[in-house]
């Protein structure tokens, strides 16, 4: 084996192991996973099959088979940039609209004593009272 398949190898393996890790740890969620499995995956099959590179490469027309991996990764890179934004930004939103709620819920917190203040005195009070 050359010296690029063992050290790829290499390389996939430990990203699989490594997500099974923080899978088993819980640091990392299970729909991020699956991306991370899918390029270890597409990274051992391009290490035990590097011919698949070069087919796969002539069929889409590019020249040399290392353009299209990169190719793939930069494509692979965007997608999850463009995922991890999304979720970034549904963060923010939840985040936004829990500021709200606290705010709300803080002001009506506040308001309590004012409105029993003004109200019928409470129960301890009256019955202090009457067992006095």
């Amino acid at each position: 084996m050359a010296r690029l398949t063992i050290f790829s190898l290499v390389i996939a393996v430990g990203v699989l192991l490594l997500v099974a890790e923080l899978l088993r740890r819980r640091r990392l969620r299970e729909k991020y996973a699956v991306i991370w499995v899918l390029f270890a995956l597409g990274t051992l099959t391009v290490a035990v099959f590097p011919s698949l590179l070069n087919v796969t490469a002539r069929f889409v027309g590019i020249e040399t088979p290392s353009n299209l991996l990169f190719l793939v990764s930069l494509l692979a890179l965007l997608t999850v940039s463009l995922q991890l934004s999304g979720e970034v930004g549904l963060l923010e939103e939840q985040t936004r609209r829990l500021a709200e709620e606290v705010g709300a819920l803080r002001m009506k917190i506040d308001d309590v004593p004012t409105r029993r203040d003004k109200s019928v005195p409470c129960e301890e009070e009256s019955g202090s009272e009457t067992s006095g």
